[in-house]
């Protein structure tokens, strides 16, 4: 067996970062920014009303109250507004280009004109004074051309997407989501919501698989299940290769006499025993010179704990992130036992009592068993227990891996 750390730098060698690519503003939410971002437009665009009213000459109203002939309208998108000449004043709707002549805005509410939909009167009497400038928006107010608008590594929100277009952007350079292959094996695998019968199981590693991909940022692209066949896989895999950066795979890299993967890729991949549990047997290596390929044992908890300790750090990796995040600290609120010479992942509940760190206890009655897939539903973290335990007491401190 190789350690934990041995066989996730054996991983991580192989891992490249995904060149950014410039994509549509409505498909980069969530992705990282590539680059600093600047204004090629002012924001706002050009000088205009903040209020629906009417444009004046603010010394047309200083001493009010003052009726002026109502000259045109202009609503939201006009090009063209009709002018306010000396004594006169111009309807104007929230968001309208100021008409030329007018320095001022007067809300509806300060003349003697109803608000919402009515008709263009011939005349508006002003009931109070407005200064120059008042209820205004200078052109550039909020952000002028050069202007960094967002920096570079920036996850993309739906704010900043708004931020990109009143800019003028209309696409993006990102760091690309990785597009991951998630296909599992095994003769027993039967579709969700089905009766299994006899010695068949649901397939559930592939939604597994997917969401959890979809959790960690990446595109899942789901191919199914393939049979023990090596025959099979090996068709499958190769009709998907093109579209993929990575692929998962869940079953058939033990010592079983049908261990498909192991089959198909015998000489592609690398299989090892890693010192840890669940999760001991792992395969990985590169097909084509450039697809990730992790073939993850059949269990549910071991795909669950080796997503998270060996699949999820190079999907950082590919999009620019730091792969290792620093475990956490946590505190045993109950005993447990280990396997002695390989390292513990045991899905647990965390709880905080109010101490210093958070109380941990184990998701499931029977511990970090590989089969205990129901249990899953309880877990919220990754209690890590080092490789020289053969137990852990109620107190002890504990590494803790959250997700």
């Amino acid at each position: 067996m190789i350690t934990v750390e041995e066989y996730q730098e054996r991983v991580l060698d192989q891992v490249r970062e995904l060149a950014p690519r410039r994509v549509g503003v409505g498909d980069a939410h969530g992705l990282r920014l590539a680059e600093d971002v600047r204004a090629v437009l002012a924001v706002p665009p050009f000088v205009n009303s903040a209020m629906d009213g009417f444009a004046v000459r603010a010394a047309d109203v200083a001493s009010p109250p003052v009726t002026l002939p109502v000259r045109g309208d202009v609503p939201a998108g006009t090009t063209a507004p009709t002018a306010v000449v000396p004594g006169s004043a111009v309807r104007i709707m929230t968001g309208a280009p100021l008409p030329e002549g007018a320095d001022a805005v007067v809300p509806v509410e300060l003349t003697d004109q109803p608000p919402g939909a009515v008709e263009l009167p011939a005349a508006v009497e002003v009931r109070r004074p407005v200064t120059a400038g008042a209820h205004l928006r200078g052109r550039g107010e909020d952000v002028r051309p050069g202007d960094t608008v967002l920096t570079a590594g920036t996850v993309l929100a739906a704010t900043h997407l708004s931020a990109a277009v009143s800019a003028g952007h209309g696409e993006l350079l990102v760091h690309p989501r990785p597009r991951v292959g998630v296909l599992a094996t095994g003769d027993e695998l039967c579709p969700p919501g089905v009766d299994p019968g006899p010695g068949r199981i649901p397939d559930s590693n592939s939604v597994l698989m997917a969401t959890l991909v979809r959790e960690a940022g990446a595109e899942p692209v789901l191919l199914g299940t393939v049979p023990d066949d090596p025959a099979r896989l090996l068709e499958v895999v190769t009709g998907a290769l093109p579209g993929l950066d990575v692929l998962v795979t869940s079953g058939g890299v033990s010592v079983g006499t049908r261990d498909v993967v192991k089959a198909a890729f015998a000489e592609q991949l690398h299989f090892t025993a890693v010192a840890m549990q669940p999760g001991k047997p792992q395969g990985f290596g590169l097909l084509e010179d450039r697809v990730l390929v992790f073939a993850l044992p059949g269990n549910p908890v071991s795909v669950m704990v080796s997503f998270h300790v060996h699949v999820a750090p190079a999907l950082r990796r590919l999009v620019g992130l730091p792969a290792r995040v620093p475990l956490g600290t946590a505190r045993a609120g109950v005993d447990w036992r280990c396997p002695p010479g390989r390292r513990q992942y045991l899905p647990v509940v965390v709880e905080d009592d109010g101490g210093p760190v958070p109380s941990v206890r184990p998701a499931s009655a029977g511990g970090s068993g590989s089969h205990l897939v129901a249990s899953l539903a309880l877990a919220q973290a990754l209690a890590v227990v080092p490789e020289d335990a053969d137990a852990v007491s109620a107190g002890d401190e504990v590494g803790l891996l959250r997700w």
